[in-house]
């Protein structure tokens, strides 16, 4: 009789043994079968195309870019015009178009310059979206970036209340790239529209240069001594201004509205030499210029007018957000 319970207690062991190891073999093929979500290949290489390389601005645009890639298990480059130079900027994206990426995302240093080329990288088969400075007639399948009027418009709203919705102004920006067009005209068409009050006086190119936004501010307060606020449409502008405000001491007299979020600019938030600055949401610009572009290449989504035809409707522009900095809240931006 123990012999007989012995053999059973062997088979049923043996028994459980097997539907443990059927089970276990179950799951691994569950597993290895259930999608991962969207997932690319390692060896598809997307890349950013921008100009200034080495300026702070870029840094989180990449990081968010990096980020996509991660999540979709592909691979990027990042590339760009060393200097503020637009035949540069064309002929870093030729280079880029000759080694045929799955996909571009740029920002476009003029409006109308990069045309030819991008059009060429989008009949050649290489999906590509614009972030940050839009190239409108060009075929590029989209714009993510800041609603940059928008941005302005916010920017003169600041500004009026600094100075209680009466006094002269002036604008420092660089008039031959489409964000910073559109930054200025916002903020002129508010002011003109909404505070009567309050005149521009002046728009002047500040060359995305501190030295030569300095300058610009000395000439500026030469003519209008009576100047009671700037509005910088870009980072190194508003430091210019800041710095040229402090030296002329007329810091306390004229306020700046300034762009973006780099240590300088925040540094002068906090010292409160620049009044405000406006934060655009970089990482997003980055991230879904990423996605855009998976999604073009894998014919996930269609763009009206452009070859991908199945899939949903692609987003011809996405606004990725501002936020007004000023000392209250500017110690969040600074880098962690």
């Amino acid at each position: 009789m123990k012999k007989l319970l012995f053999v059973y207690a062997l088979l049923f062991g043996a028994f459980l043994i097997y539907l443990i190891n059927f089970q276990s073999r179950e799951v691994n093929t569950n597993l290895e079968g259930k999608p991962k979500g969207l997932q690319g290949t390692i060896d598809e290489k997307y890349v950013m195309v921008t100009f200034q390389v080495g300026i702070e601005y870029w840094k989180n645009v990449l990081k968010g870019f990096e980020d996509g890639a991660q999540a979709l298990n592909v691979s990027v480059e990042y590339r760009g015009a060393t200097n503020y130079d637009v035949n540069e900027q064309i002929t870093v994206l030729e280079q880029v178009i000759a080694r045929k990426p799955s996909g571009i995302a740029i920002s476009a240093i003029h409006p109308n310059a990069l045309n030819v080329t991008i059009n060429k990288a989008i009949d050649a088969g290489i999906p590509v979206v614009l972030f940050d400075s839009d190239a409108p007639d060009s075929k590029a399948y989209s714009f993510l970036g800041t609603n940059n009027f928008n941005a302005g418009a916010t920017a003169a709203h600041e500004m009026a209340d600094m100075i209680k919705n009466r006094g002269k102004i002036a604008v420092i920006t660089l008039p031959n790239q489409q964000n910073h067009i559109d930054r200025a005209n916002g903020f002129k068409e508010t002011i003109e529209k909404q505070y009567p009050d309050i005149e521009v006086v002046a728009v002047k190119d500040g060359k995305g240069n501190q030295l030569v936004s300095g300058q610009v501010v000395s000439d500026l307060l030469k003519e209008h001594p009576d100047l009671n606020g700037i509005f910088a449409t870009e980072a190194n502008g508003g430091v210019g201004v800041g710095e040229a405000l402090i030296n002329l001491r007329k810091d306390k007299q004229v306020r700046i509205v300034s762009f973006d979020t780099d240590k300088q600019t925040l540094d002068m938030v906090k010292d409160g030499t620049i009044d405000a600055t406006i934060a655009q949401g970089t990482w997003n610009m980055g991230y879904w210029s990423l996605q855009y572009l998976f999604h073009l290449q894998h014919d996930l989504i269609r763009s009206q007018g452009g070859p991908y035809t199945s899939g949903n409707q692609l987003l011809p522009r996405m606004d990725t957000g501002i936020t007004v900095v000023t000392r209250e809240n500017v110690e969040k931006y600074y880098a962690k």
